[in-house]
């Protein structure tokens, strides 16, 4: 069994039932498992999106910038995930075709099964060095 398909350890903040986990789970494997057509059933289409790279508002600009990212992605492994009714967070390491160990984390808002805000929050810098490394960027 691969990392991926491993359960995370799980707990939860609040006194929800965690619905907002549920869902940012089902987001995670759909985007960790290249179906990202099925992610994007789990995005609100107001989402907005405060990123590394700044804030993104909408399905159309958070589909270009999680969608390329998706597509490099080589191996992704959940450390944690806790949540509630209303918001949850998930934390994971992920390797990329130019970038290995990329961890990263989200924290989201849910509301009526659908993420409405997201958090993300990795370091850019390794994805910048290996663009000039290739002459990319």
């Amino acid at each position: 069994m691969s990392n991926q398909d491993q359960a995370p350890r799980q707990g939860t903040f609040g006194t929800g039932a965690g619905a907002a986990l549920d869902t940012a789970l089902a987001y995670h494997r759909a985007w960790t498992s290249h179906d990202f057509d099925r992610a994007m059933t789990y995005i609100a289409e107001d989402i907005v999106c405060q990123a590394p790279s700044g804030r993104l508002e909408g399905t159309a600009a958070f589909r270009e910038f999680m969608g390329p990212f998706t597509q490099i992605l080589t191996r992704s492994s959940l450390i944690a995930a806790f949540g509630d009714d209303e918001k949850a967070v998930v934390m994971y390491d992920t390797d990329t075709a130019p970038v290995k160990d990329a961890p990263g984390a989200e924290c989201v808002t849910v509301r009526g099964g659908k993420i409405t805000h997201m958090r993300i929050v990795f370091d850019r810098l390794p994805f910048e060095e290996a663009r000039r490394a290739a002459g990319t960027g």
